[in-house]
């Protein structure tokens, strides 16, 4: 029993995952039992299957890894809605079972492994085609498996909600909530990535910087439910209509910006022009949009500094935007 509480000690503290957790257990409990084949399974009661998830098999019986049984038939069903966890008479205690009478079972004993809310996650089990006799105390230890094993699969799916959680978070850090489309921080990551690519390529990256002409009117005109929604449009607008290789990021407020290939950059000033322009209705207010001022610059090759990229845009954006007041007025 002193090196039975050894093993059992090791294996608790180098296990990694459930697979290291269980294996050596499922070792060990042969050991114990002296049973022909040991398993963890997996029950999905909503659509009525086990699945034997790991089993150690030594002698004659075979209960292989990745068998799927209606949950129905099987003798740990049994064993849980008659609280009986063992048996050296499987036959005339549940002779109705076909998955038994296929497999020779004389001799069954399982334990539930459960959720921290109580929920069946699966079962613990040894089975002998011979009868062999199992002590309460054997039966102790069988529990106390189960209940390592329960700790283990809480464990996982506790770390797999954290996973999920921060990548949702990452994602989230990285969208504008508004428009949906990439923020400032995703802009200049990606930025600086695309511009260490181009760097060891020796080739150039376009960057459009938009600035919605206006803007204060409309919000001021029709209240800033319909400005949110305006903005929403035109990310939505750019989006749909550049390329798979560009990237459209909301820079702040009412500005945008636009990073492209230089080879794929033709007229990128007149495409965007032209992709903002037109109508938009919101809320049951039309506005026909005249359209947005955009500068466009390209990066020298081998530069790195994605910060001066941005202001040369913006610099020329505001360029772009004297001449278009110059030809109103």
């Amino acid at each position: 029993m002193e090196n039975l509480l050894t093993r059992l000690a090791e294996t608790a503290v180098t296990a990694q995952d459930l697979e290291s957790l269980t294996r050596p257990m499922l070792e060990l409990l042969e050991t114990i039992t002296g049973m022909e084949s040991t398993y963890l399974t997996t029950v999905d009661e909503a659509h009525g299957v086990q699945n034997i998830l790991y089993s150690r098999n030594t002698k004659q019986m075979q209960i292989p890894e990745g068998l799927s049984v209606p949950w129905g038939d099987t003798l740990c069903r049994r064993a849980l809605e008659e609280g009986r966890n063992y048996t050296d008479d499987v036959a005339n205690c549940w002779g109705d079972s076909d998955a038994a009478r296929e497999l020779g079972i004389k001799t069954y004993l399982s334990e539930p492994v459960r959720r921290i809310d109580g929920a069946l996650y699966g079962t613990l089990c040894a089975a002998s085609g011979s009868r062999v006799p199992v002590s309460p105390e054997t039966m102790k230890v069988l529990a106390m498996f189960a209940r390592l094993i329960a700790q283990q699969v809480e464990r996982e799916s506790l770390m797999d909600k954290l996973r999920i959680s921060n990548k949702e978070l990452a994602s989230h850090a990285l969208v504008d909530p508004l428009t949906g489309i990439a923020n400032r921080r995703a802009l200049e990551h990606e930025l600086n990535r695309r511009l260490a690519q181009a760097q060891r390529e020796g080739t150039t990256v376009l960057v459009a910087f938009i600035d919605l002409d206006g803007f204060k009117a409309i919000n001021d005109k029709h209240g800033h439910e319909v400005g949110d929604r305006f903005l929403a449009q035109i990310a939505r607008r750019l989006a749909d209509g550049i390329r798979s290789s560009d990237l459209v990021a909301r820079y702040g407020g009412d500005e945008f910006v636009v990073v492209a290939p230089t080879a794929v950059g033709e007229d990128l000033r007149g495409r965007l022009e032209e992709l903002i322009r037109g109508r938009y209705v919101m809320a049951g207010v039309t506005v026909d949009y005249g359209g947005a001022s955009v500068g466009v610059v390209e990066s020298a090759v081998g530069e790195t500094d994605s910060e001066a990229l941005l202001h040369r845009a913006d610099a020329q954006m505001y360029e772009v935007k004297k001449q278009r007041k110059a030809v109103r007025h």
